[in-house]
């Protein structure tokens, strides 16, 4: 099936880069040299990061000294999560974390320890307030939900681990473009974001450092990033990511409700459908709708839509392409035939009313060939 008639319900993977964006990138293209060169052409292209850095500041209510350039959200987490811990600091992270966070597992070992979530997939802040103990360090739990896009209450969390005295770090990359965002008004000391899940290109993303958090760099080299972070730093990416962040808060309130608007029409059309249920509960990104359909492998119904040119998700996209039964549900209280059974589809930029209907309009015949085949 040609490209251009597929349905693209995917944007929590992967949004497509912005017209606009391709442009400020290949204008930055033309510049050449080093940011850390002192001659003329290295000074040139570090007015160009210094300026990509004072764009992203302006839109997520930071510092521009607060912003670390790394290579997208899953380094950002690593950052944060290794970076606070040190040599001997726990960390506490909700039980629907993205990967990138909860599996610090494999080097922290039993110095992380994970919060429960309640039957919406959220953490109660009171929890967090008991959990907080004399060796923590930071706490750490997403702003949206990368699954069902439910929001976390992140400021009330950000307050409890104030008042303890320990750092609260959020993975923001759903959130970012989607929902406003105001890092110095949140709270938070740390927080993560992505360039590709706003229409900024892939390999680009940043970790704001609020102005006097110390973090451990878990690498080493030149130090280009405030110390914390290593490689040179991708200019013209960089200020492709200004330019698609700078896009999507300009048009936050018109997207939101447009996207609103969308997701309103799937859940209406989901609704004629026996045994399909939402999983995603207010208050959540108009940006995501997450699905369990009864009696179906989630691979099955994946692949059936898209053979008919339907692009979605079984869920994160950073798990080596290999479908798992949904831990994020797992740990709302979810059976596995729930974990194993359910979707995602997710809006953006390009997502249309017309692929909507699409979407309800091959649904039902997907769902009996699934079924089928159980």
């Amino acid at each position: 099936m040609a490209q251009e008639t597929r349905v693209y319900l995917d944007h929590a993977a992967s949004s497509p880069v912005l017209p606009a964006v391709w442009d400020a990138m290949a204008e930055a293209m033309g510049v050449p040299g080093n940011p850390s060169s002192l001659h003329t052409s290295g000074r040139s292209m570090r007015r160009l990061l210094e300026q990509a850095r004072e764009s992203v500041a302006a839109d997520l209510g930071s510092r521009p000294g607060e912003v670390v350039f790394c290579s997208g959200g899953t380094e950002a987490n690593n950052l944060a999560v290794l970076g606070a811990a040190g040599p001997d600091g726990e960390v506490l992270v909700s039980a629907v974390e993205h990967p990138s966070v909860v599996e610090a597992r494999r080097v922290l070992g039993d110095r992380v320890r994970v919060l429960p979530v309640d039957d919406a997939g959220r953490v109660d802040p009171a929890t967090v307030a008991t959990a907080i103990g004399p060796a923590t360090r930071l706490v750490s739990v997403m702003w949206v939900n990368n699954e069902t896009g439910v929001v976390q209450p992140v400021g009330g969390i950000a307050a409890v681990a104030r008042r303890a005295g320990v750092l609260a770090h959020s993975d923001a990359v759903q959130a970012v473009g989607h929902l406003p965002v105001d890092f110095g008004a949140s709270g938070l000391d740390l927080l993560s974001l992505s360039g590709h899940k706003l229409g900024g290109p892939v390999g680009i993303g940043a970790l704001l450092v609020r102005r006097g958090v110390e973090l451990r760099a878990p690498g080493f080299g030149g130090g280009q990033e405030a110390k914390l972070r290593s490689g040179t730093v991708p200019v013209v990416l960089a200020v492709g990511l200004a330019a698609a962040l700078r896009i999507a808060t300009g048009r936050l309130a018109a997207e939101a409700a447009r996207l609103t608007a969308l997701g309103e029409q799937l859940r209406a059309g989901l609704e004629a459908l026996p045994g399909a249920r939402v999983n995603t509960t207010a208050p959540a990104t108009p940006a995501v709708l997450h699905v369990t359909f009864e009696g179906v492998r989630a691979d099955d119904l994946l692949l059936l839509l898209d053979a008919v040119g339907i692009d979605c998700s079984t869920g994160s996209a950073c798990t080596a392409g290999v479908h798992q039964p949904s831990e994020v549900l797992l740990a709302m209280g979810r059976d596995l035939a729930d974990a194993s059974g359910s979707l995602r589809f997710s809006f953006g930029p390009t997502t249309a009313a017309s692929g909507i209907a699409r979407l309800l309009e091959v649904l039902p015949g997907a769902l009996a060939s699934a079924r089928a085949a159980y």
